[in-house]
């Protein structure tokens, strides 16, 4: 955790720069965003189905892709933006489709909501100060615990043999979601601490 603002990662040959925005992986990302609405209403049509996997499947999955071409062809901070919105839009539309059916119950939902609002909110305030809160491994493993979660609710032969997976899955996601929360405001208390170290003391008169 550094109380400055991360050093600008160097572009790698032939890549993008930080300020880009029409890159490749942006592209995948914002596919993600657009195409997420389709699966909401095929959800709302049919909550338990073969289409509805296999589209989920793929939308998932492009959050890895847009990852892996990001690190070879170069971060930018647009993509940094874009990726974990559309991660939210989709886990969370996926989520409330699920609660409105009665798949899964509103009480983690709201959980996993307020948290995911409350630490976008909490990181965009301290990142606007000049505070770098980078992600955490746990919070990339709340996200895949939050879609095998919606997996297991939508996919017919879990849903038939392993009803109770798709809740179980739900409640883990909650409680990782919490941790990884919990995380990134002592990360920010320990940075806000550090720059506080680290700040040059004033004459004394």
């Amino acid at each position: 955790m550094s109380a400055e603002p991360s050093p600008e990662v160097e572009r790698p040959a032939g890549g993008f720069g930080p300020s880009a925005i029409a890159t490749p992986a942006n592209f995948v990302t914002i596919t993600r965003l657009f195409v997420s609405p389709l699966l909401f209403a095929m959800l709302a049509r049919d909550d338990v189905s073969w289409g509805a996997t296999a589209l989920w499947a793929v939308l998932a999955l492009t959050d890895g892709v847009d990852g892996w071409i990001a690190r070879r062809q170069g971060a930018t901070r647009s993509g940094a933006f874009l990726d974990p919105l559309a991660d939210k839009v989709l886990v969370l539309g996926a989520m409330a489709v699920l609660v409105g059916s009665g798949a899964f119950g509103w009480v983690p939902f709201v959980l996993i909501g307020a948290r995911e609002l409350a630490i976008s909110l909490y990181r965009s305030y301290w990142g606007r100060r000049g505070l770098a809160i980078p992600a955490r491994r746990s919070a990339k493993a709340k996200t895949v615990v939050q879609e095998l979660a919606v997996t297991a609710a939508i996919c017919p032969p879990v849903v038939e043999h392993l009803p109770w997976l798709g809740e179980t899955l739900l409640w883990a996601a909650v409680a990782l979601t919490l941790v990884s929360g919990a995380q990134y405001v002592l990360d920010g208390r320990r940075a806000v601490t550090t720059m506080g170290d680290d700040a040059p003391a004033e004459p004394r008169s």
